[in-house]
């Protein structure tokens, strides 16, 4: 999975080179160590089962590493249109808790998820409402993406 994108590729190891689950490895330009080659995107519905009993634990684990990218949703989010907004997307986040965070965030930006918590009443965990999110556009059924390369 990759970590900018949310994008499952299916990779194929060098001969004698053997992955192990949440190995983080190098697939970008020029020389890789592990990788020979990509196969090329992968379906979530293509995971095995303990692949997939795993993603949501790997995506938590990045959103929590890269909690600023995911603050900042939080601080930056716009309206989709008239009657819809960004935060909305969020499982557990309806007007009320949207109409929250947009005031709040007007007076000063939020520093990190517990200040977000703190500062919104009643806010569902905001890690798990992201977590949750990614894992529905990876199933790619959603109209609109906010993490994830469609």
């Amino acid at each position: 999975m990759g970590k900018e994108r949310f994008v499952l590729l299916e990779l194929v190891p060098k001969k004698g080179i053997f992955l192990a689950a949440h190995q983080e490895i190098y697939i970008g330009e020029g020389k890789r160590d592990e990788i020979h080659h990509i196969n090329g995107r992968l379906p979530l519905s293509k995971l095995t089962g303990t692949a997939r009993s795993e993603l949501e634990f790997v995506v938590r684990n990045i959103v929590e590493k890269n909690q600023k990218r995911f603050v900042d949703f939080f601080n930056n989010s716009q309206p989709l249109s008239t009657r819809m907004h960004q935060l909305e997307l969020l499982p557990g986040l309806g007007k009320k808790h949207m109409w929250q965070i947009i005031e709040d965030r007007r007076d000063k930006p939020f520093a990190s998820f517990e200040d977000l918590k703190q500062r919104v009443k009643l806010l569902p965990d905001p890690i798990k409402s992201v977590v949750k999110r990614i894992m529905l556009e990876l199933e790619g059924a959603e109209k609109h993406y906010l993490f994830v390369e469609p």
